[in-house]
């Protein structure tokens, strides 16, 4: 049961048998994914507890403040899984949260009908191809920054690969589609390229989004191609592939093509080089 973080950190103190059981900076790599709960925590509402000294699964109540002045209780694992689907950045809040889609009220006397658990159907706008069979979608949604659009414009400038693909048709429904829309596709290496970045408000490729990225690779891995993730903000890897990069330039797409020849070998990725 989750408990208060003043009686977390005794019992810690006892356990260890140390005044300070996690020195400042302990986890600061676990939580640099995640700069709105950086900006929102504060120490003085924590006693005195700096966020780098609790383990993201500690399971322990910790007061958090959101831009807007709501303070409110939340646990470590709860804040890191609280961006879903939304891309507000009042998904971090939940008064925000609340305010931002308020409860419809109901005219008294009326009661609600019960409401029918919804069919999920998969998408139909999925062409009958193979597995793993590359191709356009309509679905696919438009690139979703300039830095993407940047690399996928390097890469292509690089390798005299296919290019315009979208998708990658799957043998498992992922979210109502056979079918998965990587960042960038090199057809003739079987190769996908993901860019990721914890985007304006943090909301990006964290908590349950980044469980649907694992989900992503997993569905493309069973159709026979490879990911590589370049990973920014101190996202950390997903895959054995992935890289850790500040920013992506020339270097970065160098890092790329050695991370392409170690998945499929130097002679066929050379083979494509412009």
């Amino acid at each position: 049961m989750a408990e208060r973080v003043e009686a977390w950190w005794a019992r810690r103190q006892f356990s260890r048998g140390a005044d300070v059981p996690y020195a400042v900076g302990t986890y600061r790599e676990a939580w640099a994914p995640f700069p709105m709960l950086i900006r929102q925590y504060h120490p003085e509402l924590n006693a005195g507890i700096t966020l780098t000294q609790i383990p993201p699964a500690a399971d322990v109540l910790l007061v958090w403040q959101c831009e807007s002045g709501h303070l409110f209780v939340a646990t470590p694992s709860e804040q890191r899984d609280r961006p879903g689907r939304e891309r507000r950045r009042s998904a971090w809040c939940p008064e925000c949260a609340q305010l931002a889609k308020p409860p419809r009220i109901r005219p008294s006397g009326t009661t609600r009908p019960p409401r029918a658990r919804p069919t999920r159907t998969l998408c139909e706008k999925t062409p009958a191809l193979p597995v793993g069979e590359p191709f356009v979608s309509e679905c696919a949604p438009r690139p979703a920054s300039a830095v993407e659009a940047q690399l996928r414009a390097d890469l292509f400038a690089r390798l005299g690969v296919t290019p315009g693909c979208n998708a990658v048709k799957v043998s498992r429904p992922f979210f109502d589609h056979v079918e998965v829309w990587p960042d960038i596709l090199l057809p003739e290496l079987r190769i996908a390229v993901e860019y990721d970045s914890t985007g304006r408000f943090g909301l990006e490729h964290v908590g349950k989004r980044e469980d649907a990225d694992r989900r992503k690779d997993r569905a493309l891995r069973a159709a026979h191609w490879e990911v590589v993730r370049v990973r920014t903000g101190k996202l950390e890897p997903l895959g054995p592939h992935d890289l850790q990069l500040a920013s992506v330039g020339k270097r970065g797409v160098d890092r790329l093509l050695d991370a392409f020849r170690d998945i499929r070998g130097p002679l066929m990725v050379d083979a494509y080089l412009l």
